[in-house]
């Protein structure tokens, strides 16, 4: 099939030769394609100043990111093969790296697939299409999706602010089978109730697993504050493992109604205490109170959605973890976590860094995570690469 043809100013395919698979209107010729005449979503040819071409992309011509790269090859067509090889290739890896089907099925530009995740909970698929150019083959993914998988259900959760950038609706479509209300999850030798329809993101946060399993290794007789608890994967996991009391302090009614499920489905109800705050005011009111855990979880959602909320997400984790470690006891253990890509993990590292000295403890790393393999990272592309976790052993005044 022939694609229109895309062409990129002078020296502005650097970036797209060492990998990264995007394209921002700014680098783009308007003279020789003129971005009015492409509608939303149309796959183009992107080729540099010289013609070569690049590889095919889709196209927003209302987007910053203009053009995201699909493949490297301009002779193919995207179309139901494409769609079917990359996604046997996204779910051959999992099959590999997990026994159970409980995991991230695509990462977006990672598998080759850009404005696309899909969470697989075994029969059920959780679908976030966040661009334009994706939306455009979503029949056509949907079509694939259940002559690979069966699946019982696919919801397509079009509630993420992404989409609003690409001027795509946010209602939720639930395109096949039918949806249970709650389903039944494996995760670190525990069974977790999610609410895929009315939880966050796609309904659970697979990309701490190894984390939140090395943890729980650490904590047999402890006592656990959850932060920002969600459904309690963080308290659950570490409760089976032999915590002796957790505390999952989270904003939402719902997320710690089925944490409290799920508590009791796993037994450890006794050891687990759920409490509706803010994480900022349950903390205060903790120092205020002179509570104090062996060890302290913060796991905040993205402090820093976009790069002009930098300094005052900064000072948001700043005084998280400040007071997180006001509530420590001596010789406690800190997991600090951010998901906030623009929060480096050497602006985490020195946050901890000076919020240990301000009040006086003595900090070490002694471990350190990042995302689970379900979500791979293209080295290319610094933006695949978010989520960062720092375990800390901090012991009193010195």
């Amino acid at each position: 099939m022939a694609y229109p043809a895309l062409f990129l100013k002078k020296h502005e395919d650097k970036r797209l030769r060492q990998g990264h698979p995007w394209v921002f209107s700014n680098e783009i010729d308007t003279k020789r394609s003129p971005l009015e005449t492409f509608g939303a979503g149309d796959v183009v040819v992107v080729n540099d100043s010289g013609g070569k071409a690049l590889g095919l992309a889709y196209l927003n011509p209302s987007a910053l990111i203009c053009a995201r790269l699909l493949t490297r090859k301009p002779n193919i067509t995207i179309g139901e093969k494409f769609f079917k090889t990359r996604l046997a290739q996204a779910l051959a890896l999992r099959q590999r790296l997990f026994e159970r089907p409980f995991y991230r099925l695509v990462f977006g530009e990672s598998d080759g697939l850009p404005g696309l995740v899909i969470d697989r909970y075994d029969s059920v698929l959780s679908v976030q299409i966040t661009t334009a150019g994706m939306e455009v083959y979503k029949q056509l993914l949907v079509k694939v999706l259940v002559d690979l998988l069966q699946p019982a259900a696919i919801l397509l959760k079009n509630d993420t602010s992404q989409r609003q950038l690409e001027n795509l609706s946010l209602e939720p479509e639930l395109v096949h089978g039918a949806l249970p209300e709650k389903l039944l999850i494996e995760e670190n030798n525990a069974r977790f109730l999610i609410n895929v329809a009315e939880g966050q993101k796609t309904g659970w946060f697979y990309d701490h697993r190894c984390s939140r399993a090395q943890f729980a290794g650490w904590a047999k007789g402890l006592k656990v504050l959850d932060l920002f608890s969600y459904a309690g994967a963080w308290g659950i996991t570490a409760a089976v493992a032999g915590a002796s009391e957790v505390t999952c302090v989270d904003s939402s009614d719902t997320a710690l109604a089925l944490a409290a499920e799920s508590a009791a489905l796993n037994g450890v109800q006794e050891n687990m205490q759920f409490v509706r705050s803010d994480v900022f005011d349950y903390l205060k009111q903790a120092r205020e109170q002179n509570l104090h855990f062996d060890a302290v979880v913060l796991d905040p959602p993205a402090l820093i959605k976009r790069k002009k909320d930098y300094k005052a997400g900064y000072e948001a984790y700043r005084r998280l973890n400040h007071l997180a470690l006001q509530v420590l006891s001596s010789e406690g253990l800190l997991v600090s976590a951010s998901c906030s890509h623009h929060l480096s993990r050497a602006d985490l590292h020195d946050i901890l860094r000076s919020s240990a000295r301000h009040i006086d403890r003595h900090l070490v790393f002694f471990a350190s995570g990042g995302q689970g393999p379900d979500h791979p990272i293209l080295p290319a592309m610094p933006e695949t690469e978010y989520l960062k976790t720092f375990f800390c052993a901090v012991s009193g005044r010195i």
